[in-house]
């Protein structure tokens, strides 16, 4: 017999080892042997008879548990078993709340005890009442965006599209009979959702060489049912590539990561967050976007088990089933074969998945831009526009040639006098502009207005 989750050794037995106790009712439930050492071995305690009449009445007293307390024998020596089962209500041992996690003990504090709590209850975080708030602080045209994806999706029913704010809150059970908004409500569809939460917001970062070398950032901060497109939205204009190609006579502009797979594994992120922590992180690197969120996995799953078939046990099961609703997220842990199929399907490496920090850290590798950066991509099949800003070897390497040479002949000149000096939008021109200089090739001196460019790799 070996020390496990549901099994501790103590030789000799101390009141405050009661601790212990609370921490298996908390958790799992266990048993708690006395007279028997840390390898397992009984060695006896000679007031055994003594604690089988004292220590039913201690546990029920001190933490209103019903224990199984057993004398034992081995070789002479007498030994107690205590045994208590997992408990539907919280337990607390003198005021304090203990949680039994593989072989140790912890004590809960902060966020994990309130989370603990409301799992108790079978409450989730985002379900908490906020009394101050109304239904002035919703956003109507966030409820509208989400019902009409929600009708397109086909889990909604169209004909409640005109409902009220609050019936249509009510029917998603994110507001109570004495119409008071739940916490989910006011981060979905809040008009500041900062005012209740200021976590909530989904930071992106553009780095070079070292996360000291902070190139460019964005914070979002929206109704976080409008998150995924905002994010989405900011990615393709100013941190990822959209490689031009043509499929007969349509011209496509895909971005360089597989869209449908990178907004479920953004979703993810926004529902399973830990909303008591800090806020949601992307790094953009030269070869490698890496999203974390805090937040750890439920109880008894780890990264392989995402991988496989699993029950989906979202934190924040208010949110999640909003998300769910807007056809945003699976609702049975597909969600990762989702991503998997997505990446397979245009031939790219899948991302890894990792705990780490307390979080989820998600790397996805960018395959398209490395090989565009180092003149290696191909057609795969697909005609490519040549001569333009498509991302193809030529085209990007002639444009970023001509943008330097333009910097080169007058250091002040503008995006938007380059774009009209090349007949290029000034969208393209920006991209191009964030890649050299994410590539070292130049770098802006000064503010943007007032500043100058200055090459430092012709």
């Amino acid at each position: 017999m070996k020390e496990t989750q549901n099994i501790e050794f103590k030789r000799q037995w101390r009141d405050d080892f009661l601790a212990e106790l609370c921490g298996f009712a908390n958790a799992q439930g266990g048993t708690l042997y006395i007279g028997v050492d840390d390898k397992g071995s009984v060695i006896g305690i000679e007031n055994a008879k003594q604690l089988l009449e004292k220590l039913p009445n201690l546990i029920n007293q001190t933490m209103g548990l019903l224990a199984t307390v057993n004398l034992l024998a081995e070789d002479g020596k007498e030994y107690l078993s205590i045994s208590v089962s997992a408990s539907e209500q919280p337990v607390s041992y003198r005021g304090k709340y203990y949680y039994r996690s593989g072989t140790t003990l912890q004590e809960m504090n902060g966020s994990a005890l309130q989370t603990f709590l409301l799992r108790k209850m079978n409450l989730s975080w985002d379900a908490v009442i906020q009394p101050n708030a109304t239904i002035e602080d919703i956003d109507r045209e966030a409820v509208d965006y989400f019902m009409r994806h929600a009708i397109e999706a086909q889990r909604i029913d169209p004909e409640t599209r005109n409902d009220s704010t609050e019936k249509i809150l009510r029917n998603l059970k994110l507001i109570d009979d004495q119409g008071h908004l739940t916490m989910a409500a006011l981060l979905l569809f809040g008009k500041d959702i900062e005012r209740w939460n200021m976590s909530a917001i989904f930071r992106i970062g553009r780095f070079q060489v070292s996360r000291d070398n902070l190139i460019i950032q964005d914070n979002i901060v929206c109704p976080l049912i409008m998150m995924p497109d905002r994010v989405i939205s900011t990615l393709r204009s100013k941190y990822l590539v959209s490689p031009i190609h043509y499929e007969g006579l349509f011209r496509k502009e895909p971005l360089e990561i597989p869209e449908d797979g990178l907004r479920e594994i953004i979703c993810n992120a926004i529902v399973h967050k830990d909303y008591t922590g800090t806020f949601i992180q992307m790094r953009v690197w030269d070869d490698r976007v890496e999203l974390w969120n805090i937040g750890t996995l439920p109880e008894g799953f780890t990264v392989e088990t995402l991988m496989a078939e699993h029950d989906s046990r979202p934190r924040n099961m208010l949110i999640a089933k909003v998300f769910y609703l807007a056809g945003f997220i699976e609702a049975w842990g597909r969600g990762y074969e989702k991503i998997r199929k997505a990446f397979e399907s245009e031939k790219l490496q899948f991302p890894s998945f990792e705990q780490v920090r307390g979080g989820m850290l998600a790397t996805i590798p960018r395959e398209r831009f490395v090989a565009i950066n180092n003149g290696t991509s191909q057609k795969s099949g697909q005609e490519t526009e040549s001569g333009t800003e498509s991302g193809t070897e030529s085209g990007t390497k002639n444009t970023k040639d001509k943008i330097i040479q333009l910097i080169l002949s007058n250091p002040q000149i503008t995006s938007r006098a380059i774009a009209k000096e090349l007949d290029m939008a000034l969208s393209g021109i920006a991209k191009h502009l964030h890649n050299l200089q994410a590539t070292g090739r130049i770098r802006r001196v000064g503010p943007q207005k007032g500043g100058h460019w200055e090459v430092i790799e012709k």
